[in-house]
């Protein structure tokens, strides 16, 4: 798993497909989905941990991007 596409593939395996059409609000959702399914025993540690990530930095990407177009 390296990118956003795999982790929402992931999430769809478990019946869960997410667009609001606010990227920060998609993947935040994305986030609590994956805690819910870790909590539920669904996903291992490094699954988990390795899809945090990767919307982590995206949503860390997308924000460095908002903060140099309002410069």
């Amino acid at each position: 798993m390296k990118t956003v596409y795999d982790v929402r593939q992931l999430l769809k395996k478990f019946g869960t497909i997410i667009y609001i059409g606010d990227r920060i609000a998609d993947l935040e959702l994305m986030e609590e989905e994956l805690i819910e399914l870790y909590k539920q025993k669904l996903l291992t540690n490094q699954t988990f941990l390795q899809a945090r990530h990767i919307l982590n930095n995206e949503m860390r990407y997308i924000q460095s991007k908002v903060e140099k177009s309002n410069d």
